[in-house]
């Protein structure tokens, strides 16, 4: 009986750890056949590869299209980045301290474009913006994924000040520090997970969004993430697999960089 006991343990431990291989294998399935067809030689993207090249990193980065789009792309993502994230801290921050009646009902409304489909945000703002003739520039695109990308950095800090103890503040207060010492000496710090965390997640909607941008953008302006659709529409070779690994190795950097800086578990 004993051994019987014993065994389905182990069985059970067996199972976990087999159906969880399954699971990381299943997930990274994609990833991996995308990357090997990176480096396809052939004009159509094949798994497995007949061979080795890197001439479509090459079109990638010698074509002006591309090279257009990829720079619009990292001009939204420096510019919405850090303005996603200082809008949404500070929302967050004075949704927790600035208690009133009505708050959670604002609260529901700043996270409310995570419930709407893309696509209804994006006919809304291309009536919005074509009134006012925003159409196609960088001010309507930046907006648009701000808008987006705002609920995610509210989630993130929010998660943070409700682990807050507000003790903290009211000692340093009492202490003689004002407000602004105190958010910045005292909250901020106890809130960087959170924010750092808003921050990748904002950089990653921004330089993956595409919905939206479909409709705003113009050729003069128009991300990579556009780029990518409309070209899958007339061709689909390995430039399009190349782009992916850019996106792939860029979401590694990032992960690497908060990893070393807060470490992964205090950030997601």
């Amino acid at each position: 009986m004993d051994k019987k006991r014993r065994a389905r343990p182990e069985y059970s431990r067996l199972f976990g750890k087999a159906a969880g291989i399954l699971v990381y294998i299943f997930m990274a399935l994609p990833i991996i056949v995308i990357i090997f067809s990176a480096f396809s030689p052939s004009n159509f993207p094949e798994f497995p590869p007949t061979g080795f090249s890197l001439k479509w990193f090459v079109v990638i980065f010698t074509k002006k299209a591309w090279l257009k789009a990829i720079r619009n792309s990292l001009i939204l993502l420096v510019l919405v980045t850090p303005i996603t994230t200082i809008l949404g801290t500070l929302a967050s921050y004075s949704l927790h301290r600035l208690r009133f009646k009505g708050s959670e009902l604002l609260q529901s409304f700043m996270l409310s474009p995570l419930m709407i489909p893309q696509i209804v945000l994006g006919i809304a703002l291309l009536y919005l913006f074509s009134n006012v003739g925003w159409t196609g520039t960088y001010g309507a695109l930046i907006i648009s994924q701000v808008l987006i990308a705002f609920p995610y950095v509210v989630r993130s800090v929010n998660a943070c000040m409700a682990s807050l103890d507000p003790v903290l503040e009211s000692a340093s207060m009492s202490l003689g520090a004002n407000n602004i010492t105190t958010f910045r000496r005292i909250t901020l710090p106890l809130i960087r997970p959170g924010i750092i965390a808003g921050a990748v997640f904002a950089a990653v909607t921004s330089f993956g969004e595409v919905s939206i941008s479909l409709f705003l953008s113009s050729p003069t302006t128009m991300p990579v993430s556009v780029r990518v659709f409309n070209y899958i529409e007339q061709t689909f070779d390995p430039a399009v697999t190349a782009v992916s690994v850019i996106f792939v190795i860029l979401s590694i950097v990032v992960l690497f960089i908060v990893d070393r800086t807060i470490g992964l578990s205090k950030a997601m």
